[in-house]
């Protein structure tokens, strides 16, 4: 597989009449690192999983940047055999076509034989714009809800969308926990 550039996944967004904007930025590889462009980059940030079930199942969780995901038990949520582990570098550049911190939700167009299960965290889907990578972590696209459901059904990944479990040690309005506080692509 030949993963899309930045340039043609833009190209293919305005084909398909879906709105965006683009801003291109320092590169950014965690949460933490992003939250510099807080004021340059209005609407919802994003962090982005890969992650794979015991019996090799592929998963692109995409939830609010502030987000408390427990691995322990999304399995339970989202319908994978047994707990979940982050998918290697080159799992993530065979399936999805981008490195460790450019993991994005966009990256499912690069998924043709649609081996990944695209999943969202329900409060990442309140109606508000969104942030996403466009497959590399020097650039930020802010889409709206709609359009990026739109772009994903395009792609033939009909999302799955859930209410993220939280840690039973912490309330939904912590930060992230250490080892996912890694940003955009905790690998």
């Amino acid at each position: 597989m030949i993963p899309l550039t930045p340039d043609e996944l833009c190209a293919h967004l305005s084909a398909q009449g879906l709105s965006f904007h683009r801003l291109d930025h320092q590169a950014v590889f965690t949460v933490e690192e992003s939250a510099t462009l807080r004021g340059k980059v209005p609407g919802l940030h994003s962090k982005n999983l890969f992650l794979k079930d015991k019996k090799g199942r592929l998963f692109l969780v995409s939830a609010r940047e502030n987000a408390r995901i427990d691995l322990k038990r999304l399995h339970e949520v989202i319908g994978a055999s047994g707990r979940l582990s982050f998918g290697s570098a080159q799992l993530l550049l065979e399936k999805l076509g981008v490195t460790p911190g450019s993991v994005t939700a966009f990256a499912v167009i690069n998924d043709r034989a649609h081996e990944v299960t695209m999943v969202l965290d329900a409060n990442l889907m309140t109606g508000g714009e969104m942030n996403f990578h466009p497959l590399i972590n020097t650039a930020t696209l802010r889409i709206g809800r709609d359009d990026m459901l739109a772009f994903l059904r395009g792609t033939g990944h009909e999302p799955m969308i859930v209410d993220l479990p939280v840690p039973d040690d912490v309330s939904a309005n912590h930060a992230v926990i250490a080892g996912q506080a890694t940003g955009l692509s905790p690998e």
